[in-house]
């Protein structure tokens, strides 16, 4: 197996398949899911131990010892089967904000979706894979002067607007522009509310529909964002409602909107399948197929949380002596990694995530995937949990805060040296990773592909 940092990993052969919306391939293929996982584990635990095991911790140079990823492309691949699964009618536009991944990029890309962009630096990203303009919207409804004119020369005409003076500058800015009304929605049980900031109400929707149609403006479409992370279905549902009582507003004014953009907000756990049956619902009593009205979506965390596993190395550990546990039990301790929540664990503090640690290396003994790399449970009827050794988490900065985990126990005992690993780090994690304190944010990643449809794409041997 040939392995290094930024490039794949040997695995399974690919095979020539590149139409992801071939719903019969698509049901064939979640047939084979049990042994893909198997495969993906495999790959991704061989990744872990190469690097770890590589690593001279007695005379390693600065560096060597630093966090680092695992990415599996191939649950991106699976991720899209998915989607098409449960909603075929609604094309995916990954918010690049939440992993701007090149690799991640381009698989997407060559799989056939869009891009949501927030700022000039996404859009321009994208547009240097090679993307056409016309697969990328600009969905920030407050944008920068220059950012509009650099659109507007690189001919990315989708963008959203919610507020009177969105519209004057564009009007003035780049009158061609393709628009879409950006809804308020309830998005109350989301994980990060974005109703807060963006969002036209209903009460507002009508003036500014006729400020755009005053203003020589192109409306195209409606879009809402239910907030990310959602975990009220019903929150589609009614979003879908709010946006087909704006068509009709849009048609009073001369307007045939033709595209509606359902957001984000879409989980990559077992609530996808729930969550997307209530807006495919939606979608097909409010916007059937026949009305030939275009949906997109704006999925960012559901496209890549479950592709990023990430190691850290213990770098210090401090015995704690509980004055009452004197003589009856073991002490707990603090261990330190090298990394933290100003690095890639900034989605505790901004995504409200709970990344739970498991042992990766113990006393030189790999346990990934294994039983024993897992914290132990209380006993039945027991009030608390006291199996095992106690543990609290903390990141290397000289901040309090940077506390990863409270309490967790395990029955291995940790060292400095060993490994602890977090799954499911993909999502608005080395996005937002800060270098305070000197620390980097530029973290080796190494693929691996548990796909051979997502090799194909990426013409990999």
């Amino acid at each position: 197996m040939v392995m290094a940092t930024g490039s794949l990993v040997e695995c399974i052969a690919p095979v020539t398949y590149h139409n992801t919306s071939n719903i019969g391939f698509l049901k064939k293929n979640q047939q084979h899911g049990a042994t893909t996982v198997h495969n993906a584990k495999q790959l991704i635990g061989d990744a872990l131990r190469q690097r770890v095991e590589n690593i001279d911790h007695e005379f390693c140079e600065p560096g060597d010892e630093d966090t680092f990823f695992v990415a599996d492309l191939g649950e991106v691949y699976r991720q899209q089967v998915r989607w098409k699964m449960n909603l075929p009618r609604v094309k995916p536009f990954y918010a690049v904000k939440c992993n701007p991944d090149p690799k991640v990029l381009q698989l997407l890309a060559e799989m056939g979706n869009g891009f949501d962009c927030a700022s000039k630096a996404e859009i321009e990203q994208v547009l240097n894979m090679g993307v056409d303009p016309s697969r990328i919207i600009y969905a920030q409804p407050c944008k920068t002067n220059s950012y509009v004119r650099y659109v507007a020369s690189k001919g990315v005409r989708q963008m959203t607007f919610d507020n009177a003076d969105e519209l004057r500058k564009i009007a003035k800015l780049y009158p061609e522009a393709e628009l879409f009304l950006r809804i308020l929605t309830d998005d109350s049980s989301s994980l990060c509310r974005l109703s807060l900031k963006f969002g036209a109400s209903l009460d507002a929707t009508d003036s500014l529909l006729a400020l755009a149609r005053e203003l020589n403006l192109n409306v195209v479409g409606v879009s809402f964002h239910v907030g990310s992370g959602a975990s009220d279905p019903v929150a589609f549902l009614k979003a879908v409602q709010d946006a087909y009582a704006v068509f009709n507003q849009a048609a009073e004014y001369g307007y045939s909107l033709h595209t509606l953009d359902v957001g984000g907000g879409f989980c990559s756990d077992a609530s996808f399948e729930g969550m997307a049956q209530v807006l495919r619902d939606a979608l097909d009593e409010y916007f059937p197929p026949h009305l030939g009205v275009s949906i997109i979506a704006e999925p960012g965390r559901y496209f890549v949380s479950s592709v990023f596993t990430i190691a850290c190395n213990i770098i210090a550990r401090r015995t704690v002596e509980d004055p009452q546990q004197v003589g009856n039990g073991e002490p707990s301790y603090m261990v330190y990694v090298n990394d933290g929540l100003y690095g890639n664990f900034s989605s505790i503090m901004f995504d409200h995530q709970n990344p739970v640690a498991k042992v990766l290396t113990s006393s030189s003994r790999f346990l990934y995937d294994t039983d024993a790399a897992h914290a132990t449970t209380a006993d039945a009827g027991a009030a608390a949990n006291t199996n095992g050794t106690e543990y609290s988490i903390w990141g290397p900065t000289c901040d309090g805060i940077d506390r990863i985990t409270e309490s967790i126990r395990f029955n291995q005992t940790l060292d400095v040296g060993d490994w602890l690993y977090f799954e499911d780090m993909g999502a608005y994690t080395s996005c937002s990773a800060t270098r305070f304190n000197g620390f980097t944010d530029n973290h080796d990643v190494i693929y691996v592909c548990s796909e051979p449809g997502a090799r194909a794409l990426l013409n990999m041997h």
